[in-house]
């Protein structure tokens, strides 16, 4: 896929930040229709206003709906309009998340850390792509799955253990998809994990970059997953020596690594001063 000019566009966690990002990519492109879902009502209402100017000039129908990605009824209800709108979904960017830390595990609420965090960053790219990937595999034309996970679905690290707990389940899903659409013989639907460290969005302020793992710009992790998006590249990893940690795990005893990981590079600290934004669901 050389763009998505002409292609039907969803994005869920649209409203600010990477999401919105990712939106204004498609509307250069011009895409045929964006359609953004975020649950933030007053955000969705001033980002569509203010891209609707950028979407009318590259003639793009231009479209958002408040939904929940966490309440399956609420995602099928909204599939549901979105298909009678649309028809079905071309490219779909599961971009929602949520970010909680800072406090281990025994000490986290089970509601709003645990709970939470797992029906958004987990569950709910779940749902919202068993609504659209049907509608994929049935279109003639090329289409993608996008799926926002973290570098924390490989690295495991002290004060975020649900919310790595989340992210490891995302590329274990996502990437089993990517092999299920293959054996299907189903190759134009095609599937790209997006594995980034910390992003400069604010949801993670207060956490602390480490040597080799500079935090990310939010422009730069939406140039390099659009790319990988397209190219139907099966793993986006930001940066790249993220890598090292699942290359420690196959050389080295698992005391070695956590010394390296703990002592050398610091990452077991990045979290300790963690305080995130007031609002970080997306």
């Amino acid at each position: 896929m050389k763009s998505v000019r002409g292609k039907n566009v969803l994005i869920t966690g649209a409203a600010m930040g990477m999401g919105r990002l990712f939106a204004e990519r498609a509307i250069a492109e011009e895409a045929a229709r964006v359609v953004l879902w975020d649950l933030q009502e007053d955000r969705l209402n001033q980002t569509l206003a203010e891209l609707d100017g950028p979407a009318a000039a590259h003639h793009v129908a231009l479209s958002g709906f408040v939904v929940d990605v966490s309440d399956i009824e609420d995602v099928r209800v909204s599939a549901e309009a979105v298909r009678a709108d649309i028809g079905h979904v071309d490219v779909l960017i599961n971009n929602a998340g949520v970010v909680r830390g800072n406090s281990y595990f025994w000490e986290s609420d089970s509601t709003r850390d645990t709970k939470l965090t797992v029906d958004v960053n987990t569950l709910a790219p779940m749902y919202v792509a068993r609504e659209f990937l049907p509608g994929m595999i049935a279109s003639s034309g090329d289409c993608r799955l996008l799926n926002l996970s973290s570098a924390a679905g490989f690295t495991p690290n002290p004060r975020m253990a649900v919310y790595a707990a989340s992210k490891w389940a995302v590329i274990g899903w996502s990437d089993s998809v990517r092999l299920e659409l293959k054996q299907a013989d189903i190759a134009h639907v095609q599937v790209t994990t997006v594995c980034p460290y910390y992003v400069n969005t604010g949801m993670f302020s207060g956490a602390k970059s480490a040597p080799l793992l500079p935090i990310l710009e939010p422009a730069h992790v939406v140039d390099e997953a659009w790319k990988g998006m397209l190219a139907g590249t099966a793993f986006v990893i930001l940066p790249k020596t993220v890598i090292l940690s699942e290359v420690l795990k196959g050389v080295v005893p698992i005391a070695v690594r956590d010394f390296i990981a703990d002592n050398l590079i610091g990452v077991y600290h990045t979290m300790d001063e963690f305080t995130g934004r007031a609002e970080t669901k997306a």
